[in-house]
């Protein structure tokens, strides 16, 4: 199956160009890439105009704010036709032989819909279950944006990304748009989730950690506002009230649980996230968005 790959960036030009040139020799004159700049229009068109010698089309295009209303807009510029979804960051790239090992790993598109691995300077962002595993609701929780593979016809069955959820976005909501996206195909579509393609560990992409570039104020303001995203699709989706309680008050061991990127007192912020997320409102004044730039 042709493979689209949709990239919703704010104009990061720099680590963009690093994931086209990732792709320069994965991807036939068959496939696509679709970039949406939410900001910096002139600059992404202009880098993507560099490459345009390259085999595969490539088209830019923008939308109003927020990552998943971005990544819906971009496959919606993509030609007509299914296709293997992919939802690379800007920050995003591919080792080589990637793209040709999740064309075999997916059947070519008959699996529908799977996950793979990301991998950061600290290691895989998160393990996933080994391969022959249904979907549940407990580990939809493994599946990040850019680790899914979705068949276009079923993204657009289930709706695409809820737009109102994740980075950027104009809601407080600012994370689990693909927690959400994969609970809606559970309910829509289970015959899909419970054959669901989880790669093996060894097919990888690259991406860079959460917190890079950030200063404490802002790694704190992210932690929040992902927690407070999050804790919102928990209480949609009706998970187990206990649960729901611990994945609250679990949210102050975030620090301790990643050491590597942040600090014990990191954790007061998703749980106080958490719990805006799970009362439906925020606690406060002041800045919502997960990031600026």
């Amino acid at each position: 199956m042709n493979i689209g790959l949709v990239v919703s960036t704010l104009g990061r030009t720099e680590p963009l160009e690093r994931l086209l040139r990732s792709l320069t020799d994965q991807l036939t004159g068959d496939d696509h890439v679709v970039i949406v700049a939410q900001q910096r229009l002139a600059e992404v068109t202009a880098l993507a105009n560099r490459f345009r010698d390259a085999p595969w089309p490539i088209t830019v295009t923008t939308s109003a704010p927020g990552a998943a209303r971005g990544r819906n807009v971009g496959v919606a510029a993509l030609p007509p036709g299914d296709r293997l979804l992919h939802f690379p960051n800007d920050t995003t790239w591919f080792p080589p032989g990637t793209l040709a090992a999740v064309r075999a790993a997916m059947g070519n598109g008959e699996g529908g819909v799977g996950a793979l691995t990301i991998v950061d300077e600290h290691g895989p962002k998160f393990v996933l279950p080994p391969p022959g595993s249904s979907l549940t609701i407990w580990n939809v929780w493994q599946v990040i944006e850019m680790g899914i593979l979705i068949r276009r016809s079923l993204f657009d069955q289930i709706g695409g990304f809820d737009p109102l959820l994740g980075t950027g976005a104009l809601s407080p909501w600012q994370a689990g748009e693909a927690t959400d996206l994969l609970l809606r195909l559970r309910v829509t579509r289970p015959d899909v989730a419970a054959s669901f393609t989880w790669l093996p560990a060894h097919i990888t992409v690259g991406g860079v950690a959460d917190p890079a570039g950030l200063s404490t104020r802002e790694r704190r303001r992210k932690l929040r506002a992902y927690g407070r995203g999050m804790g919102r699709v928990v209480a949609r989706h009706r998970y187990p009230f206990w649960w729901r309680a611990a994945f609250t008050v679990g949210g102050l061991a975030f620090g301790l649980r990643h050491r590597a990127t942040n600090t014990v007192l990191d954790g007061w912020w998703v749980f106080l996230g958490r719990t805006e997320g799970a009362l439906g409102r925020t606690l406060g004044d002041g800045a919502t968005a997960a990031v600026t730039r």
